[in-house]
């Protein structure tokens, strides 16, 4: 396998969270159950209907473009795509091809052909029958998904390993989400990724080589979950390679995924650009983008919010936090922003990573920052231990309550009484010798079976840094 190369070039779609469809005021509603009701004569193609620019879709992807680093076209039109399928009511898609919104730019070092924006089709089903052996069962349509703004980004090919094309997905679609221009939910269809895949002789050539042919391209397409584009992938590398190594030609063509069976199956010979017909919708206007004020890309870039990078650097630079700690803060929000609110309250930075260990640890749902700082305090002033902490924490999920209260009421206060713990210091030497001597012999670890030999007498209620500094003083 290693003599082969592998390389991937993605196609990602994701529906836009618009108010309205594309070219038509039909409400945008993916949780809609019901088919056939956000449906109009523009959206499902009636004769002599206008389609009519969605102004936020537009800006939503050339937000994106500056984002991502992308040129920004100055001048960009629509097209249409030729093509029949059930789904597609016009007989042809309104699409973007010569003229595409953004040019270029890259994400998790993955770099972007281009990124523009279309229509949706409408939605297949295929309920069976039981009217007999030969019967083929029939074929449903909803159109509530017809004319959806999708947003289609396309790498160039310069991926060369599976996972690598499965974490491209997830950058995006957190890039996605973190711009509130999709949820990007690959379950619901929100989101869809489609693999080119050739397999070529490496020939001692860097995976990063342009040079010599990259091998017969294979769509796979629709694939619903990150897991999915990375054993498609595999697969078709293997199944490519097996080809090549018994002299055969790899064709080039559509293939769908089969979940179940975990491979790829054909569909349709890969049609070319041509076999569409591209051509301007003579029904839209050409867009001429540094002519509309909020379009302009310093007017986006100034309305930028933080990205996940720039997240990931600044909890890396002002907090120190391990990197799985900013993993979990990037990719669930929620988490971050209680992270963030509870170390507003403490005004310690020092603290940073404490606090983040009860969050990513012991927190199973979201309590008020005040209450966490609350605790970090206790703990870090030696007035609860950690096993206490946790204790308190966990009850303030269940019912809430003052941490402070919380700790008296069940006994998870830690004494620091010096004259208190002298006293049992003495009652656990008097009843350890042994330990005591060795420790005078020089042997430290019998200082740490002392002390827990205290704490266990104590059922944990005492402070067991003061407490060791007390059996120091009296061993000495």
């Amino acid at each position: 396998m290693s003599e082969y190369l592998l390389t991937v070039g993605l196609e990602v779609h994701a529906e836009l969270k618009t108010r309205t469809k594309m070219f038509c005021n039909s409400k945008n509603d993916p949780d809609e159950k019901r088919p056939n009701v956000n449906i109009c004569p523009v959206c499902v193609g009636y004769p002599g209907t206008l389609p009519v620019i969605n102004r936020e879709a537009v800006r939503s992807v050339l937000r994106l473009g500056v984002a991502l680093g992308g040129e920004i076209a100055d001048y960009t039109e629509f097209d249409r795509k030729n093509y029949f399928y059930p789904d597609i009511p016009k007989g042809y898609q309104i699409s973007q091809y010569e003229s595409p919104l953004v040019k270029g730019g890259s994400l998790a070092g993955v770099s972007i052909t281009r990124i523009h924006l279309e229509e949706d089709t409408a939605k297949s089903t295929h309920p069976s029958t039981s009217l007999g052996a030969g019967d083929q069962g029939f074929s449903l349509l909803d159109f509530n998904r017809a004319g959806v703004p999708l947003m289609e980004l396309v790498t160039e090919p310069v991926i060369h390993k599976a996972d690598e094309a499965a974490d491209f997905a997830r950058e995006l679609q957190l890039v996605l989400r973190y711009l509130d221009m999709s949820e990007a939910n690959m379950e619901k269809g929100e989101m869809r990724v489609e693999a080119n895949i050739s397999v070529s002789r490496s020939d001692l050539k860097s995976p990063d080589s342009k040079v010599g042919p990259l091998g017969t391209k294979v769509e796979v397409k629709n694939l619903n979950s990150f897991k999915a584009v990375e054993k498609a992938i595999n697969y078709e590398f293997e199944r490519q390679t097996k080809l090549l190594e018994k002299g055969k030609s790899v064709l080039q063509e559509t293939r769908g995924w089969d979940e179940g069976k975990e491979e790829t199956f054909s569909q349709r010979t890969k049609e070319d650009s041509h076999d569409y017909r591209y051509f301007p919708d003579p029904d839209l206007p050409k867009l001429y983008i540094n002519e509309i004020p909020d379009f302009a890309p310093e007017a986006l870039r100034r309305a930028m919010p933080e990205l996940p990078q720039q997240k990931r650097e600044r909890y890396k630079k002002d907090f120190g936090l391990k990197d799985e700690d900013i993993e979990i803060y990037v990719r669930e929000p929620r988490w971050g922003r209680l992270f963030e609110e509870t170390l507003a309250i403490l005004k310690d930075h020092n603290l940073a990573q404490l606090t983040s260990n009860y969050i990513t640890t012991d927190l199973k749902k979201e309590i008020p920052a005040e209450s966490l700082a609350e605790v970090v305090k206790m703990i870090s002033s030696g007035l609860i231990s950690s096993r206490g902490a946790k204790d308190i924490l966990k009850i303030i999920e269940v019912r809430g309550g003052k941490p402070e209260l919380i700790a008296k009421e069940n006994g998870l206060i830690q004494s620091s009484n010096v004259e208190e713990l002298k006293v049992l210091v003495e009652q656990v030497v008097k009843e350890n010798e042994r330990a005591v001597a060795e420790y005078r012999k020089g042997k430290t670890s019998s200082l740490e079976f002392l002390v827990g030999q205290a704490m266990k007498r104590a059922k944990g209620g005492v402070n067991p840094q003061v407490l060791r500094e007390v059996f120091i003083k009296i061993l000495d």
